[in-house]
């Protein structure tokens, strides 16, 4: 990963998500037309990748409706040439149908992959909004019960009925044991590289937001993949500019966006997801490297040009 320290650092920006509500921010993208606006300011601030998720413009509860996300794909592709990575891990509270369905239809050049099953636990958010707008936000938060679905047979079923399609996954690891998973699919053929690995900590039910936490699994992903894979972090809530830093410091790449964090410092909420790039592609830049353009990080990641236009 040393020799990755000048590489220019791929941001990638996720601007809405499926865990926050629209009480806990006014900046929280949730119309097509707000959630394209954002992506097009954070593509302009530095972001080389886009990961889209969409909600109902009526009262912002998360969906995966493939006419919604055309609505954004045409929107941001329309007026820029930056990756769109389509989620298919939606929201814990949907099929694997369901979640699966827009990145099928609309085989986008990059998909996320959630790389195993996981306790999923938002409830916790309930002590800073105990008062909230929609019915439906209390019921998505205070569930207990959620276990976020990614078995082997998903998993493979996604590789399958996207990869045939020519989409590239960006594999989401919240825990040591999905890197030994991607292994897996690695040895069996099922993936080839370059793998482009988001690691995920900070989410309750899932790797926690320590130090110690980042560097084993960067470890662990060191010594399963060498040198064949790009290395991204996410970091929940407060620890997303602290792991951010970290990463961009090692040689690695960063995912910053209100689907991960509302925050732009203790108390502070983000005026928008562009301003948190501008933040991490000004940290990036303290630290002597660039910052990738979508065509850069296409390269990198060995992906072709998007067909969701």
């Amino acid at each position: 990963m040393a020799s990755k320290a000048t590489r220019p650092a791929i941001i990638t920006c996720a601007p809405t998500g499926a865990i926050h509500t629209p009480t806990m921010s006014p900046a929280l993208p949730v119309t097509p037309e707000e959630i394209a606006e954002a992506s097009l300011a954070a593509a302009r601030a530095g972001a080389a990748i886009v990961h889209l998720h969409v909600r109902d413009p009526r009262d912002g509860h998360p969906v995966q409706d493939a006419g919604l996300f055309k609505e954004v794909i045409a929107a941001v592709k329309d007026r820029s040439d930056v990756i769109v990575n389509l989620t298919t891990g939606g929201s814990p509270h949907m099929s694997v149908d369901e979640r699966i369905a827009p990145a099928v239809q609309l085989a986008p050049e990059l998909a996320s992959l959630n790389m195993g099953s996981m306790n999923f636990g938002l409830f916790p958010m309930l002590d800073r909004f105990p008062e909230l707008q929609h019915d439906w936000e209390r019921q998505h938060l205070e569930n207990k019960d959620i276990v976020f679905k990614n078995t082997y047979a998903d998993i493979e079923r996604i590789l399958k009925l996207c990869g045939d399609q020519g989409t590239r996954f960006e594999f989401e690891c919240y825990d040591t044991a999905h890197l030994y998973n991607l292994a897996n699919v690695l040895d069996r053929g099922l993936v080839k590289p370059p793998l482009f690995i988001q690691t995920v900590l900070g989410l309750f039910g899932g790797t926690g937001a320590d130090l110690e936490d980042l560097a084993h699994l960067r470890r662990t992903a060191l010594r399963l993949f060498g040198d064949d894979f790009e290395w991204s972090v996410v970091g929940a809530g407060a620890a997303q500019l602290r792991f951010a830093s970290i990463a961009l410091s090692l040689g690695g790449n960063a995912r910053v966006g209100l689907e991960d964090s509302l925050w732009d410092g203790p108390g502070k909420l983000a005026e928008s997801n562009a301003a948190q790039v501008e933040r991490v592609a000004a940290m990036s830049r303290l630290l002597h490297r660039e910052v990738a353009t979508p065509d850069e990080a296409r390269s990198r990641l060995d992906l072709r040009d998007s067909v969701g236009k």
